[in-house]
């Protein structure tokens, strides 16, 4: 999934961040949205906060007023984008309480990817390759954010096994992080190949063993 798509939704501010006005929340999100678009398509080391602040349309002055280096703004990008590729799958997590549901939801991941031509990969992956074996802070926040994800899948094998669907062997929590596997595998080769044939791959055979151990119930 991808925030630089017309259709993501706009991430709220961290909880942690200082109280802004609504004008310093709208220049401070500028900032962050320029620079996680232009970390999608160079890379966080390929990025300049030079670039941010031409990009954003805002002084030197200005960028260091809401991130007090590089490290800042950085973070500030991975809650960006946590929210926009997961908070932007929460109408879908909502349904994968089905195995339509689930395939569902593996036809838009395939869809976008098939409209952007398989160029990107995933935001989060890719920061995740870029940062955590250089960044331990960043490598925490990641691990959150794919946590967050991973969760987000449970919800719904969970809700399946509560209703009896799953059988009682079934572990949610472990077959949501498989599938997850799935998608960031399906997506680094499907960035590479320039086709989704990997992605549908990977997610068909992820929910097709949900769907035989349903069959088992």
């Amino acid at each position: 999934m991808d925030s630089s798509d017309s259709g993501a939704v706009t991430p709220a501010p961290s909880s942690t961040a200082p109280r802004l006005t609504a004008k310093g929340q709208a220049t401070r999100e500028r900032i962050v949205a320029a620079a996680a678009q232009l970390m999608f398509e160079r890379g966080v080391a390929g990025t300049s906060t030079d670039e941010v602040q031409a990009a954003a349309g805002v002084s030197a002055s200005q960028l260091y007023h809401y991130f007090a280096d590089k490290r800042a703004l950085v973070s500030a990008v991975i809650s960006w984008q946590t929210e926009a590729v997961v908070g932007g799958q929460a109408p879908l997590f909502a349904q994968l309480d089905s195995i339509e549901g689930l395939r569902a939801w593996r036809d838009a991941i395939v869809g976008l990817q098939r409209d952007r031509e398989c160029v990107g990969g995933c935001p989060l992956g890719s920061l995740a390759a870029e940062l955590v074996e250089t960044d331990p802070a960043a490598r925490v926040d990641l691990d959150a954010a794919f946590g967050r994800w991973a969760g987000g899948i449970a919800e719904g094998l969970h809700r399946m096994h509560g209703r009896g669907e799953l059988p009682p062997d079934a572990d949610p929590d472990r077959l949501a992080l498989a599938i997850l596997a799935a998608v960031q595998g399906g997506l680094v080769l499907t960035q590479v190949a320039r086709t989704t044939e990997p992605l549908e791959v990977a997610l068909d055979t992820a929910i097709e063993h949900v769907a035989a151990l349903a069959h088992r119930t």
